[in-house]
């Protein structure tokens, strides 16, 4: 028989904590969100979600809501040019369902944040901001979890979905440091011209260079390049250090690059890893998204990573009648698929970086190769998926 509904406590309210909220609201369990921001503030800067993300948001009743405040792109088209704007090949990423989801959509972070808050409140999800988890005692009967305002919880599961430097992680005895891939990456949003709609991407000398549509009015770039582990830059100097950073970029980068000062909205992360062996849980505490297996951004799967895991989630809960059973199954299913999507991105990224000589030989590859690994991608992360027995 499913699972009775049970009284869960979701550590975070980024994508996995809101998707893991909406997901286990609909399939009947009680659910509370604590959220160590005082007020709700997300990253203004872009992503972009492929069909296999998009088709878990349909999954929970987002998608048109989401994609009414993205930008589809055309035909899933991903137009690429060496760092002088010289063409070099397209590819054309899959859509789904009968081609009626799209194949990317470009959204502001912002936006998409909005949409699944939104959601959220609409399900009266009770969310409790400034506020973070200092214990947890797993027993037979539940959890307890004591809050930083002193109160306490006693739940049935808690999930943790605070992140690559989740707390709930450390809290439940799982020591796993984030492993710096030595890649930063900048991002800025910008003024959409009208004809800009493809997904674009410039391959530079260890450094690329992307630009996305957003929304009608805005679009986002995002710059990767090698930087020192232990860097710091002060958010004042981010707009220059962009510049500076892909000042060798011409082509469809240059006007962006020329604005870039002040009044621009610039972001700088260096990117992390989490990889973590199975059991993603203890006792009936859950890792979920980033927390359980961030990855690096080259193939733009973070973010759908974490949807997935909150409809397959509530898949795995509804589908037994033991919690440790259903926690179980739910790891088994999503372990492949993140590791997966984790080893081809970071190899992607390392390749990167090593391209420094003569790009012809690149340019020629890419020419013969691009589409068939971009197909292979999606149909490998297919079967992977549905493997895991849950569906989607």
């Amino acid at each position: 028989m499913p699972q009775r509904p049970l009284d869960i406590l979701i550590v975070g309210g980024g994508i996995a904590g809101c998707c893991a909220a909406i997901a286990l609201t609909r399939t009947g369990h009680r659910v509370r969100i604590v959220e160590k921001q005082e007020a709700w503030r997300f990253q203004s800067s872009g992503i972009f979600v492929y069909a296999n993300g998009l088709e878990s948001l349909g999954k929970l009743g987002l998608l048109e809501d989401i994609l009414a405040a993205g930008f589809p792109v055309p035909e899933g088209r991903n137009a690429y040019y060496d760092h002088l704007g010289q063409p070099i090949v397209e590819t054309f990423y899959p859509t789904a369902d009968a081609s009626r989801i799209p194949a990317i959509l470009g959204i502001k972070r912002a936006e998409m944040h909005r949409v699944m808050a939104g959601r959220v409140a609409a399900l009266g999800v009770p969310v409790q901001l400034g506020t973070t988890v200092t214990e947890l005692k797993d027993g037979a009967g539940g959890v307890t979890a004591t809050l930083s305002d002193g109160s306490v919880a006693r739940v049935d599961l808690v999930i943790a979905a605070d992140g690559v430097r989740s707390a709930t992680r450390a809290l439940i005895g799982i020591e796993v440091a984030p492993r710096y891939s030595g890649v930063g990456v900048w991002r800025a949003v910008h003024r959409r011209p009208p004809e800009l709609t493809d997904k674009i991407m410039m391959m530079g000398p260890a450094k690329r260079f992307g630009i996305i549509p957003i929304s009608d009015e805005l679009l986002y770039t995002f710059g990767t390049v090698a930087e020192p582990g232990d860097s710091y830059y002060a958010p004042d100097d981010w707009p220059r250090l962009m510049a500076a950073r892909f000042a060798e970029f011409t082509g469809p980068a240059a006007p962006f690059l020329a604005e870039l000062g002040a009044g621009t909205e610039v972001l700088y992360t260096a990117v992390e890893e989490i990889v973590l062996p199975l059991p993603w849980h203890r006792g009936r505490v859950q890792l979920i998204g980033d927390a359980a297996h961030a990855s690096t951004p080259f193939m733009g799967q973070g973010g759908a990573m974490a949807m997935q895991d909150a409809v397959i989630l509530a898949d795995a809960l509804s589908a037994h009648d033991a919690l440790e059973t259903a926690l179980t199954a739910f790891g088994r299913a999503r372990f492949p698929v993140c590791a997966f999507v984790q080893d081809v991105s970071r190899a992607v990224g390392e390749a990167g970086a090593r391209e420094t000589g003569d790009p012809s030989a690149r340019h020629a590859e890419m020419r013969a190769t691009a589409q068939d690994k971009v197909d292979g991608f999606y149909d490998r992360l297919h079967t992977l998926t549905e493997a895991g027995g849950f569906g989607l």
